[in-house]
């Protein structure tokens, strides 16, 4: 659970950054990590390495104005679809945009990740949502990524990346994670050409375990 005090947010936003470089589920300079409070979002930086970003370099994006605060940092390219997320998708307190290579190459062809080989894939997931293709940075990319988030927590960007949502970092970092393993296991899966994936009713068993929980 994420603390309330500005410093331990951006500590927790920078660590998570850092963790996907050092996963290499992102580049250098490539990918960004937002927290969601009240008045606005924290976010990483643009143009910072990403394996050593830190707390002091986070920065501030207001609800309000959409402005950047609290940095003297670029803000990250993508931080209008940030804001276009947590606009549309009010339940949600975290969004993290990275470049598995994996779930990326799948965002350049018509091969679907398969969710269903493995249960926990299944139930982390869920139905992964694809946006259309637009330039990094844009107001079109962040609508088309806004409106395929409106029914799905894993967007795959065509020809780009990925974007995971979450109720906490961990919960968007670990389900970007699940991704990228469910990118692998399709991908071996296909070269072998021999898998065995969950039934529907072990699909819909799932789903009320679930529903359930919640």
């Amino acid at each position: 659970m994420l603390r309330e005090e500005p410093d331990d947010i951006r500590k927790e936003v920078a660590f998570y950054m850092r963790r996907l470089y050092k996963k290499g589920l992102t580049t250098s300079l490539g990918g960004n990590v937002s927290v969601k409070l009240q008045h606005g979002i924290f976010i990483t930086p643009s143009s910072i390495d990403k394996g050593r970003v830190r707390k002091k370099q986070i920065g501030f994006l207001s609800f309000e104005d959409g402005n950047h605060h609290a940095s003297i940092f670029k803000p990250a390219i993508e931080s209008a679809m940030h804001l276009a997320l947590y606009k549309i998708r009010p339940d949600i307190r975290a969004v993290v945009h990275a470049h598995p290579p994996l779930a990326s190459t799948f965002t350049a062809m018509k091969l679907k990740i398969n969710c269903h080989l493995i249960a926990e894939a299944t139930a982390v997931l869920g139905a992964p949502a694809v946006a259309g293709y637009a330039i990094m940075g844009s107001e079109t990319l962040a609508n088309n990524v806004a409106m395929a988030a409106s029914h799905a927590n894993v967007i795959l960007l065509e020809n780009h990346g990925v974007v995971c949502l979450g109720e906490h970092l961990l919960s968007a970092f670990n389900r970007l994670e699940v991704l990228e393993g469910a990118a692998k296991m399709t991908i071996i899966t296909t070269l072998l050409k021999d898998s065995s994936p969950l039934s529907t009713e072990q699909i819909q068993e799932i789903d009320r375990l679930l529903s359930n929980r919640s």
